[in-house]
């Protein structure tokens, strides 16, 4: 198999290069070369996707497989399968359910309702651009083109800083305040589960929209953290606090509490998605206990200092807000409330 991927230097794109060399296929790279990270058994191709004529060079050759992670100004994407619809057999784009009109439906499948977005945009939202990139990619190769719509994506070379943050924070021991219910299911999807499915599904011809994550309740927040603390062999204490307590301490889920969001919230819906549609196409997703694991093994190799993209803001809470949180929550245990 030749596989193109557009990008793969980091995360996602990594853990499918990764993938696609344990398969023995001929991976071909394309991206700006301004990340450390490659591998000599890789070809790699030097081209800006936001430049006119870069991407042509694309054209100049056949590939049986494109995956392509962009998450920026839809035209990129756009132009890239335009240029890609007749030399390629399949493009496969790492998407989201962000594209989903908010706030996401609980067990939504793939025919909810999505944002208003178009393929021309040079910028917009996170959302958006998401969708923008799909109405592009899908205008191309049709019913040759996958949109892998993803979740919450965990694992070893996480640039989001999610789980990072969990481990660095359990690492760190002492009184953790973690946001309750313990037994609050989530839903999430390690980077190297989802390269597998989509280098499998490119070889079996699979197309259209899938909603690629675990299924909900696969993982808690319970679980999460006392994973974190195995993984990091922490002192650390947790105490778990009431949802509601948390969001009145101006403490913003999913932002200052990674991962985590209330069992209310308006966006619910992001850990409790349909995904049987990609669990009956082959979608496997390992042991949280691996991934909180490998990606703690990773941080210590690369000396506890979690890299982060530069066009997001770094998740996690504040030390200082967490002391007056956790003082907060002890003085009304003391009054009896």
């Amino acid at each position: 198999m030749r596989l193109l991927v557009l990008g793969g230097s980091s995360f996602v794109g990594r853990a499918v290069v990764e993938d696609g060399l344990r398969r023995g296929w001929a991976v071909t790279t394309f991206n700006r070369g301004r990340a450390s990270w490659s591998d000599p058994n890789v070809e790699r191709l030097l081209g800006d996707r936001l430049q006119a004529g870069d991407v042509d060079q694309l054209g100049q050759r056949e590939w049986d497989a494109v995956v392509d992670t962009w998450s920026g100004a839809p035209r990129a994407a756009r132009d890239s399968a335009a240029v890609l619809a007749d030399r390629a057999q399949r493009y496969l784009y790492v998407s989201s359910e962000s594209v989903y009109a908010p706030p996401p439906p609980v067990d939504g499948d793939e025919s909810a309702k999505t944002v208003d977005a178009s393929p021309d945009a040079g910028d917009g939202d996170y959302a958006t651009m998401k969708r923008g990139a799909e109405l592009g990619v899908t205008a191309a190769f049709g019913d040759r083109a996958l949109l892998a719509r993803a979740g919450t994506i965990l694992g070893p070379h996480e640039d989001i800083g999610r789980l990072p943050w969990w481990l660095l924070r359990m690492d760190r021991g002492g009184e953790v305040l973690a946001p309750g219910p313990p037994d609050r299911p989530l839903q999430y999807i390690d980077a190297r589960d989802l390269a597998r499915w989509l280098l499998d599904a490119a070889g079996d011809g699979l197309a259209g929209p899938f909603n690629v994550v675990s299924r909900s309740g696969h993982a808690t927040m319970g679980g999460l953290l006392e994973a974190c603390g195995s993984a990091t062999s922490s002192n650390a204490v947790l105490t778990w606090a009431d949802p509601g307590f948390v969001q009145d301490a101006g403490i913003e889920p999913w932002s200052e509490m990674p991962i985590w969001l209330p069992p209310d919230h308006e966006y619910q819906g992001l850990h409790a998605s349909n995904v049987e549609r990609a669990h009956a196409a082959g979608l496997r997703c390992r042991p949280l206990d691996e991934t909180v694991r490998d990606t703690w093994g990773w941080l210590v190799a690369i000396g506890r200092r979690a890299p982060l993209r530069p066009d997001r803001d770094p998740p996690g809470l504040d030390p200082g807000k967490e002391r007056a949180a956790l003082a907060a929550w002890h003085a009304r245990d003391r009054a009896g409330l």
